[in-house]
């Protein structure tokens, strides 16, 4: 499959939506409208450093979208970069869209001067691992979460 991957559109929306809506789903997220809008606000807010790749086939159908933004590192004094999203539609997954994805993700990196980019997953996500474990190395760092309240 010949993918081409590029900065996210406004005229992009409903295929985006499409599959953030399938990202949630697999995730188990509620989603809604609220949401979408917000996250959608985010991409074309210039004054937030959210940014989005989306994926297309051959015939202009999205297949993947890749959410990422600036982080600070205090201990560098410099922004890095993290990868807050990534999905594919599993109709298309082992046909190079997320090679091409993280192809697109290292020029933006580059580009931004940030010296790598970080990203989490769920332990559960065998299959991204697998890629993951191919294009990066893993970080010693172990993920905690603090509720509100």
């Amino acid at each position: 499959m010949s993918t081409s991957v590029s900065p996210l559109k406004i005229t992009d929306k409903p295929q985006w939506q499409d599959l953030f809506l399938a990202y949630g789903e697999f995730y188990g997220m509620p989603m809604d409208q609220t949401i979408l809008d917000n996250v959608w606000g985010w991409i074309f807010d210039e004054g937030k450093p959210f940014y989005a790749f989306l994926a297309k086939d051959e015939m202009g159908q999205a297949v993947g979208f890749m959410h990422y933004r600036a982080m600070p590192s205090p201990l560098r004094g410099k922004e890095v970069g993290f990868l807050d999203d990534l999905f594919v539609n599993p109709n298309c997954r082992g046909g190079g869209v997320v090679e091409a994805l993280f192809a697109a993700l290292k020029g933006a990196a580059t580009d931004h001067g940030w010296p790598f980019v970080r990203w989490m997953t769920a332990d559960n996500n065998y299959r991204g691992r697998n890629v993951y474990d191919k294009i990066a190395q893993k970080t010693p760092w172990l993920t905690y979460q603090m509720a509100e309240g």
